[in-house]
């Protein structure tokens, strides 16, 4: 319970804190958007680095040089963990929004560090609203802005984080619209930091993995119009691997 209570001391305490910060933030915009944006993200990275650390996580990095530098990608992730936001966040090398579900909108200070950063909040239940966040994505892409979604479309709290749910093809419209590679994340035994024995967060062994490209225009026809399924293959691929990793380090 105790890392707990530290890590909702640190959001807590830091939202609150953060107010003058976020000021600040808002007029560097007005003078210089890329700066803001680049101070917003380096800030939000450094206070996930350090609830993270806080966490006692063993986070375990492959194949983080196979993200482009050289322009925008779509993130997809599979999705087990309030914490796949933090673990992945502060990988990224440049400005990256995340889709985040219409709910978290509401939420004081939150939302606004959450439009700073780029993220865009999806409503599914609204088809309509949900195809104009998609063409918001789209547009950030081509401005050079990263999106990452986890295509599952919700939190998996199934037995086995095998047992990927179906990917959304709609979410890799981004992709396929933007003319932009879809860079895959594996993320293994996430839920272990608190998920899997709530409200207790306990250290563990985490592996993130980030797959080769996958450039849709290389695709044959068929892969192109079934991306998610595509994708959902690499990435469940790399989860076994990396489990079976894992698990050859539990001790017996």
């Amino acid at each position: 319970m105790f890392r707990f209570i530290i890590v909702c001391i640190c959001v807590i305490g830091y939202l609150i804190l953060s107010i003058p910060l976020l000021i600040a933030e808002g007029i560097l915009g007005l003078f210089n958007k890329r700066a803001k944006d680049i101070s917003s993200l380096r800030i939000i990275q450094a206070v996930f680095r350090g609830i993270l650390k806080v966490t006692g996580a063993e986070i375990q990095i492959k194949g983080h040089e196979n993200v482009p530098t050289d322009q925008a990608v779509l993130y997809i992730g599979n999705h087990r963990s309030f914490f796949d936001i933090l673990l992945t966040y502060v990988l990224c090398p440049d400005l990256t929004g995340y889709v985040a579900k219409k709910e978290m909108e509401p939420i004081p200070l939150l939302s606004i560090w959450m439009k700073y950063l780029h993220c865009l909040f999806l409503d599914r239940k609204d088809l309509k609203k949900g195809m104009k966040t998609i063409l918001t994505a789209i547009d950030e892409i081509k401005r050079g802005v990263s999106i990452c979604i986890f295509p599952e479309g919700t939190r998996n709290k199934g037995d086995s984080e095998l047992n990927l749910l179906p990917f959304h093809e709609g979410s890799f419209k981004i992709a396929t619209k933007a003319g932009c590679p879809v860079v895959p994340i594996a993320i293994t035994n996430s839920a272990e930091i608190f998920e899997a024995h709530f409200p207790r967060i306990k250290p563990c062994k985490v592996i993130v993995e980030y797959g080769t490209p996958i450039y849709p225009d290389q695709l044959s026809k068929e892969e192109k119009r079934k991306l998610g399924s595509y994708t959902q293959e690499i990435l469940l691929d790399m989860l076994k691997k990396n489990r079976a990793a894992l698990d050859c380090q539990q001790p017996v």
